[in-house]
């Protein structure tokens, strides 16, 4: 066989044995829920830092 090519029969193969494979359940670990924390730091504060943290990316 040259670069490219393949055996049809392989193919075929290949294709019967995706029959057998489960499908996987994308929502099996979904939680509904709520989040919260409290913190001593303003709104303000976490807003200068995130700038602060942005000027830095900014000058590597």
């Amino acid at each position: 066989m040259g670069f490219g090519s393949y055996d049809e029969s392989e193919q075929q193969q290949q294709q019967s044995n995706d029959e057998d494979v489960d499908a996987v359940n994308v929502h099996e670990n979904d939680h509904d829920g709520k989040l919260s924390f409290e913190s001593d730091v303003s709104t303000d504060q976490l807003v200068s830092q995130l700038g602060a943290m942005k000027d830095e990316e900014s000058e590597e």
